[in-house]
């Protein structure tokens, strides 16, 4: 099994942040890959890594840097592929740094961007994007998307036995 999607982290340090998105593409049954790569401290090994991407088979590269987070764009700027980047927050700006840093890439070298620490919403939107040519793929995601709104649903139901002496039913 190959992978098709990728997640890169600046900093091992991400990771709690990051896991979210390797925890819900497993969930999707997405064959993907983590590595750690900087692209102030490991430029050369970041565009290669790349440039080499979609030789590779990876479909979809999922990016999240703190601070100045170069990498998405860097990786965005080295490859045809959709890169979406995830702003890390950090410990001066809270990571608004890094979103601004994402957000404001310059024509032509696009980077889908979520929230701060989105990581989750940067695995389902990689799988939307893959779902566009596996039908499976885009099965499994419709199954996922109404047991979110079956959630919502339920918690409705279970408000209303929640009682208040004003509260009107």
């Amino acid at each position: 099994m190959k992978p098709i999607v990728s997640i890169i982290m600046g900093s091992t340090s991400d990771l709690p942040v990051m896991e979210k998105a390797a925890a819900f593409l497993n969930d999707m049954q997405v064959p993907f890959e983590m590595n750690a790569l900087s692209a102030h401290r490991t430029p050369a090994e970041v565009e290669k890594f790349a440039k080499e991407a979609a030789g590779r088979g990876l479909k979809v590269i999922i990016a999240g840097a703190g601070m100045a987070a170069a990498l998405p764009g860097v990786i965005a700027a080295n490859t045809t592929l959709p890169v979406i980047g995830i702003p890390i927050k950090g410990s001066v700006l809270d990571g608004v740094d890094a979103l601004y840093s994402i957000l404001q890439m310059p024509p032509g070298i696009p980077v889908a961007t979520v929230a701060i620490n989105g990581a989750m919403n940067a695995a389902i939107l990689a799988v939307q994007m893959l779902a566009l040519s596996d039908e499976a793929l885009a099965q499994k995601f419709a199954a996922y998307k109404e047991g979110l709104k079956n959630k919502i649903v339920k918690a409705n139901q279970d408000l209303k036995e929640v009682k208040y002496e004003y509260k009107v039913d």
